[in-house]
């Protein structure tokens, strides 16, 4: 967020520059920092990533604790995360596709 007027100055001069990739803004709650820059696509694909990764720790998780490697807390919160992870991915799939139908069904 733009803290003052003068950093609002600055951010939009940096922008009308073409210097958006200097300018970042910290996501209120999760210590994330997003690049207004950043196209949607590299968006969506950072998106895809993280929720690879999910995946994958909790399946590698699962296999630890089938072999007896893994406290049960650890499996139990990555299996949590996991499922988190899914309904989310499947969740912004239903919007998107019922956006691409409600574009379709405009008249033109």
């Amino acid at each position: 967020m733009v803290a003052s007027f003068n950093d609002a100055i600055s951010a939009y001069r940096n922008a009308a520059s073409g210097k958006t990739a200097s300018v970042a803004e910290r996501v209120g709650g999760t210590g994330q920092t997003v690049n207004p820059g950043e196209s949607f696509a590299d968006m969506v694909k950072g998106a895809a990533v993280d929720a690879r990764a999910t995946m994958v720790n909790s399946e590698q998780m699962t296999q630890k604790a089938i072999i007896g490697d893994a406290e049960l807390h650890e499996v139990v919160t990555a299996v949590s995360a996991a499922e988190v992870t899914l309904r989310t991915v499947v969740s912004v799939r239903d919007k998107a596709v019922e956006a691409y139908q409600s574009v379709l069904s405009m008249p033109i």
